[in-house]
C-alpha cells in the first residue's frame, strides 16, 4: 500500500510540466487526436492523455516507471470513463506505431533531446514534444543542477530538422505558468509537512522544501524555459 507521503508528492500537481489549462487545449487542437492511438512515452499519471483522447475516437497508451504516478492514472481513466491503458516500463523501451505521440518532459530517457526525436520517429509522424531549452545564458550553477546537455531554442528546432520533423506549432511555457508549476510540485509536500510535524520525514522533506525553492528563485527562474512543438514528418 502507497503511504501518504508517497501521494503527496505531486497531488497538486494538474500534470507535470509547466502548462495552463488554455494552453494544454492550444497544444491538443493542433495536435489533432481523431482516431487510432496515441501513446505517451513518459507520460506521469497521464493527464493530458486523458484529455487527448476525451470526445475522440482514439484510444490511449500511457508508459512510465512511475507505479505511483500509474496508479492514479488507471484510477483517473477509470473515474473518467476514457479508453487508456498504463504500462510500467521505461519509455525508450516502448515499441510499436502510433498515429500520435507525445513525450513531454521525458527526453533524458532516450539519451537526451536528439536521441529522443532519432527515436520518436519510428513511433509516428505526428508528436507533441516538449523539451527544456535555456531561456537565458546559464549560470555555472544552473548548469550543474540541470545538467549540460540542454540546448538553446534555436538549438531545439535545429536538433528537430536534423532528425527529419517539422515544426507545426511551436509555443513556450511563460513566467506563470512555471511559478505555478514549481508552487503545486512543492506544495503537495508542504501540506504533508504541516500535518506531519513529527513524522522521521520531517527535517529531510523540511531540508528539500527550502533547497528546491532557493534553487528555483535564484538559480534557474528566466533561465530555463520549456519548449511545446507538434512536429510531423
Amino acid at each position: 500500500m502507497v503511504d501518504d507521503y508517497a501521494l503527496a508528492r505531486r497531488a497538486n500537481m494538474r500534470w507535470n510540466t509547466p502548462l495552463d489549462e488554455q494552453h494544454a487545449d492550444l497544444l491538443l487542437r493542433r495536435l489533432d487526436v481523431r482516431e487510432g492511438t496515441i501513446v505517451d512515452l513518459g507520460c506521469g499519471w497521464g493527464e493530458l492523455l486523458i484529455r487527448a483522447v476525451d470526445g475522440t475516437a482514439a484510444r490511449g497508451i500511457g508508459v512510465d516507471v512511475d507505479e505511483v504516478a500509474l496508479d492514479r492514472g488507471r484510477r483517473a481513466a477509470t473515474e473518467r470513463g476514457a479508453e487508456v491503458e498504463f504500462v510500467e516500463q521505461a519509455a525508450a523501451e516502448w515499441r510499436g506505431k502510433a498515429e500520435r505521440a507525445m513525450c513531454i518532459g521525458a527526453s533524458h530517457a532516450f539519451g537526451g533531446t536528439k536521441p529522443a526525436l532519432e527515436a520518436l520517429a519510428a513511433t509516428t509522424d505526428r508528436l507533441l514534444f516538449g523539451d527544456g531549452y535555456w531561456a537565458a545564458e546559464p549560470t555555472e550553477a544552473a548548469r550543474e543542477i540541470l545538467g549540460d546537455d540542454i540546448l538553446t531554442l534555436p538549438g531545439l528546432l535545429e536538433a528537430c530538422r536534423e532528425t527529419g520533423w517539422r515544426v507545426r506549432h511551436l509555443s513556450t511555457a511563460d513566467q506563470r505558468e512555471w511559478d505555478d508549476f514549481e508552487s503545486t510540485s512543492w506544495s503537495g509536500r508542504l501540506e504533508w509537512l504541516l500535518s506531519h510535524p513529527e513524522d522521521p520525514r520531517a527535517a529531510e522533506t523540511r531540508e528539500w522544501l527550502d533547497q528546491r525553492e532557493r534553487e528555483y528563485v535564484s538559480v534557474y527562474r528566466g533561465v530555463l524555459g520549456l519548449g511545446y512543438l507538434v512536429l510531423v514528418r
